[in-house]
């Protein structure tokens, strides 16, 4: 969803197409949970390849579970089959997790489980008419720039499947000399994982019209 806002403040896709594209990606990831059903577990205190070694033991040829977000080190969330997520449950808490939880959701978001969802939301990001960024996006999926039309189509379309590398992502942004970071939205869940992967940085946060208000006085 995040990416979504960022194609539209990119000037990219107009709002209403991104609204369209917001509603297709559920239907149609609603439709591959019924069909193929599974979950998703967040993991506190584990590292990424740690933590890819135990889902790479808990899958099976028709039971994966991988790593669906890395949302900052030490906070990582799973996704896959419910047999093999409850193995890699297991396994997280044998590999020296501190939490090992299971989320209340009813998909596996960011797993192979969501391809029954692939050609529906693929058509959906062929049949939008894109301009190319005014402002530049890293992409979920590769964290790095998007440079054309059919990079972020590409990404847009892969991220169904694909981990989230938002601590990559974060990291590249700082690397090239990025250092306030603003988030958008009700509550401050980025701004926290942003001071997890460097506390250097500025963090702000605009929620609320007071937000706004303190922001743009400065």
């Amino acid at each position: 969803m995040g990416e979504l806002s960022a194609l539209v403040a990119a000037d990219v896709i107009p709002f209403s197409d991104g609204l369209r594209l917001a509603r297709r990606r559920g239907e149609v990831m609603k439709m591959a949970g019924e069909m193929a059903p599974g979950g998703m577990a967040a993991i506190m205190g584990l590292e990424i390849p740690v933590l890819e070694r135990v889902c790479m033991d808990a899958s099976t040829p028709g039971e994966i579970v991988q790593v669906a977000n890395d949302n900052c080190p030490g906070q990582v969330v799973i996704s896959g089959a419910r047999s093999a997520l409850e193995r890699a449950l297991a396994g997280a808490k044998e590999a020296g997790a501190r939490r090992a939880v299971p989320l209340a959701v009813s998909i596996a978001a960011h797993s192979p489980l969501m391809l029954p969802a692939q050609q529906g939301f693929n058509q959906a990001v062929d049949n939008l008419n894109m301009s190319e960024p005014a402002y530049p996006i890293i992409g979920n999926v590769s964290a790095a720039p998007l440079a054309s039309i059919d990079e972020i189509r590409s990404d847009l379309s892969a991220q169904l499947t694909s981990r989230v590398r938002w601590t990559e992502t974060v990291q590249y942004m700082i690397s090239q000399g990025v250092t306030t970071f603003v988030e958008v939205g009700s509550g401050s869940v980025l701004i926290g994982l942003l001071k997890r992967i460097n506390p250097e940085v500025t963090g702000i946060t605009l929620g609320t019209p007071s937000d706004f208000d303190r922001f743009f006085k400065q």
